[in-house]
């Protein structure tokens, strides 16, 4: 049984993203459907996987990461326009047995991503 999940990483505080609203699309040919909206918790993942089981399709999709707010709502002083303001990260899974775990290390100016386990 396959699973999704996410996990954000503030670089600039070295501490988990708690609080980031993060949103999950499924991606069909040009049309991007919002299939869930959650957000962190105190250790910067969901609660739950955002997709388990047989909501586990193949295919394209994207995670949107308000990144920009939760700087914002640290304190931090950003630049207007935000330099990171949403992370997407457009991936896909191409077996739905398995797990994908996206997660992000993120500071105002950078992110990265990779595929954890």
């Amino acid at each position: 049984m396959g699973k999704l999940s996410t996990h954000v990483l503030d670089i600039t505080q070295g501490k988990p993203g708690a609080g980031v609203q993060v949103k999950l699309y499924r991606v069909d040919g040009g049309a991007k459907v919002l299939i869930k909206t959650d957000t962190t918790n105190q250790d910067g993942r969901c609660e739950q996987p955002l997709l388990l089981g047989d909501e586990v399709k193949t295919g394209k999709y994207e995670l949107v990461f308000g990144a920009g707010d939760y700087f914002a709502a640290q304190g931090v002083a950003l630049p207007e326009p935000r330099f990171i303001d949403e992370v997407v990260i457009a991936f896909g899974i191409a077996d739905a047995a398995q797990n994908y775990h996206v997660p992000i290390v993120v500071s105002p100016w950078a992110y990265s991503t990779y595929r954890g386990s």
